[in-house]
């Protein structure tokens, strides 16, 4: 190991020797160890691998290796062979032998491991040819199954830690400042700020000492953006928050990130170590005189600690609450002192910026927003996982093209963007250009980046009702408007999906939320009541079924279900009565089935069994 500096870095790369760099003949095989793949045994793949090809003398020829997060979560536990790049997903230890025989002896890709495409049915061996993969385009995510997490020679050799030293050996704080101005970049993190502002009021204030913080508090539920980023490229985390601590001229940095990811946190405390000995982190960076140092700081896990200001009270050992703007961070942060705050995903685009310029990373966007965004894509879709995407690619895009669509020719119904402070939009509005503007204009906010699909079988009622309690259960009670009217919000949603909805409820909802959106005292509290205003706005008939019907069209909310056959729609097929745990259903061949009243427990386990809608 050699302790860098702006003068040799340049050489010590050409030394190094990277997972990614291969000699000719041989293989490398990259085994995703995201906390999706370790989850289901990517580890035991790996170490299985190892006793194979040394038990087989194929070691020297083919070497293993560890990635983060491939960000293709469904098809885990994922390998990439490389120099080709072919892509084998859901591996099992006991699958190891025959893929080493098949594949590195006879020399032949094993078909039975290739990803088959839902649409087409066909088998597609090469990563790069899978349209998940191949309609995305990687900024933030550019190190994605390229380099191993716990090594920092992988990063060094593509280009770690090169933005930095350009910027400690030619750039002044304020021509720091003035390309990330350029570049467009906004905060990844909701609110979307411009990232370069920001800077800009940190350093001009002349009080210190002066924090950085980078918040990686991810609290939406199905979204893994931060968590992804911090376990397969820790480093490019570090990097930029090292640049920001230069540009606003401070010498401290936390890492606030969630206690409930053991993996991101074990692999940013393995980074930190190499950093300080690499000489890129600590005292004197690179030689060139500027100290920074950052620290790690688990989160306990309350949701409202996203908040800036409540994240920092948090930080300071005290309630996480959010405090009254202004003054703002940037003046008054953390322990009172000017403090620049972004998360995970903005901090990994900054030394990309710094290297390739402002103006190279403005290239992909839209007018109001440029770059790139990682989103989440989860629920039900055919592909579900980590993707990155231009700004301006539109839902429809991401849905069929990206995610492959709908499963079990099921039809599209909505979709929540924004966690459970975003909207639900329909498909009315899948053409919808995923940019802040436009998101905002259909009532949705970019959020952190968590993407839920939905189809025909879900509520919508019932959706507004699942967000609108985690909020009631995460808010932090210090505003009324929050604490008291998202309760009264969900005692109403509680009443309609239990068939004693009143007419008046929904113009009351919308009262309600809007209230609440105007007088909160925090951005988390002013964007709660978005699941019930937009499925309100888009989805109006569904709210008006509930309470004037009695009626769940979804079959989703029981006390609104009659648990009856429909004889006309029942095809005789008997999986209801094979689904039913408590013998309810009785079901002849060639007759339709019948429920017991009496005896069904309304567990809803025959509305899923059936195919055709027959139970009502």
């Amino acid at each position: 190991m050699v302790r860098l500096t702006i003068e040799n870095l340049s050489e010590v790369r050409k030394t190094l020797t990277p997972s990614f760099v291969l000699g000719e003949g041989q293989y490398g095989l990259m085994v995703c160890a995201g906390t999706g793949c370790v989850a289901c045994n990517s580890l035991k793949v790996r170490r299985r691998l190892e006793e194979e090809l040394d038990r087989r003398g194929l070691t020297e020829r083919v070497r293993v290796f560890i990635s983060g997060c491939n960000g293709f979560c469904a098809e885990g536990p994922i390998l990439v062979v490389y120099p080709e790049g072919i892509f084998y997903r859901k591996l099992r230890p006991e699958d190891v032998s025959r893929l080493v025989e098949e594949h590195f002896v006879k020399g032949k890709p094993v078909e039975d491991f290739l990803y088959i495409d839902p649409r087409s049915k066909s088998k597609i061996s090469l990563m790069g040819e899978i349209p998940f993969f191949r309609h995305q385009v990687l900024r933030a995510l550019r190190n994605r199954s390229l380099i191993n997490p716990e090594r920092i020679e992988d990063y060094i050799a593509r280009d770690g830690y090169a933005a930095l030293a350009k910027v400690l050996s030619s750039m002044r704080p304020e021509e720091v400042i003035e390309e990330v101005k350029v570049s467009g970049l906004r905060g990844r993190g909701g609110a979307g700020f411009p990232t370069g502002r920001k800077w800009e009021e940190g350093r001009r204030y002349a009080s210190f000492p002066k924090y950085v913080i980078c918040n990686g508090d991810e609290g939406d539920p199905g979204a893994f953006m931060d968590r992804s980023i911090l376990e397969a490229d820790p480093h490019a985390v570090l990097e930029g928050m090292i640049i920001c601590g230069y540009a606003i001229d401070s010498h401290q940095g936390y890492i606030y990130v969630r206690a409930e990811y053991p993996l991101a946190i074990h692999r940013l405390t393995i980074a930190i170590d190499q950093a300080r000995k690499w000489g890129v982190l600590g005292r004197d960076i690179l030689g060139a005189g500027f100290d920074f140092d950052i620290e790690i700081y688990p989160g306990a896990g309350a949701f409202v600690c996203g908040e800036s200001t409540a994240l920092m009270y948090s930080l300071e050992g005290r309630r996480g609450m959010p405090r009254i703007k202004p003054p703002r961070s940037t003046e008054a942060g953390l322990w009172g002192q000017p403090t620049v705050l972004n998360n995970v995903e903005t901090f990994a685009n900054v030394p990309s910026i710094l290297l390739h310029g402002g103006k190279w990373f403005s290239e992909l966007g839209t007018k109001g927003s440029k770059g790139t965004k990682v989103f989440a894509l989860t629920g039900a879709v055919q592909n579900v996982g980590l993707i990155e995407v231009p700004m301006g690619t539109t839902l429809r895009t991401i849905i069929y093209e990206i995610g492959g669509g709908i499963p079990e020719k099921r039809q599209f119904k909505a979709i929540q963007i924004g966690g459970p402070s975003g909207a639900c939009l329909p498909e009315s509005l899948l053409d919808t250009e995923v940019d802040f503007d436009s998101l905002d204009e259909a009532g949705a906010m970019m959020g952190s980046g968590g993407l839920v699909v939905m189809d025909d079988r879900t509520c919508m009622v019932d959706t507004a009702r699942f967000f609108t309690e985690f909020s009631v259960d995460e808010s932090c009670g210090k505003c009324v408007p929050c604490r008291v009217g998202m309760k009264v919000m969900l005692n109403l949603l509680n009443r309609i999906v239990s068939g004693d909805g009143r007419a008046e409820d929904i113009d009351l909802l919308e009262r309600l939320g809007n209230h609440i959106k105007e007088t909160s005292h925090c951005g988390l509290g002013k964007t709660a009541p978005n699941p019930v205003l937009s499925t309100i706005r888009y989805f109006r008939s569904e709210y008006e079924a509930h309470i004037e019907e009695k009626r769940c069209p979804a079959l989703v909310c029981v006390n609104l279900i009659r648990f009856r056959v429909n004889s006309e729609k029942c095809k005789m097929c008997g999986l209801c009565k094979k689904a039913c745990p408590v013998e309810a259903i009785s079901w002849e061949k060639k007759e339709p089935a019948r429920i017991d009243p009496e005896r069904c427990i309304r567990c809803r386990s025959c509305i899923t069994a059936c195919r055709f809608g027959a139970i009502e």
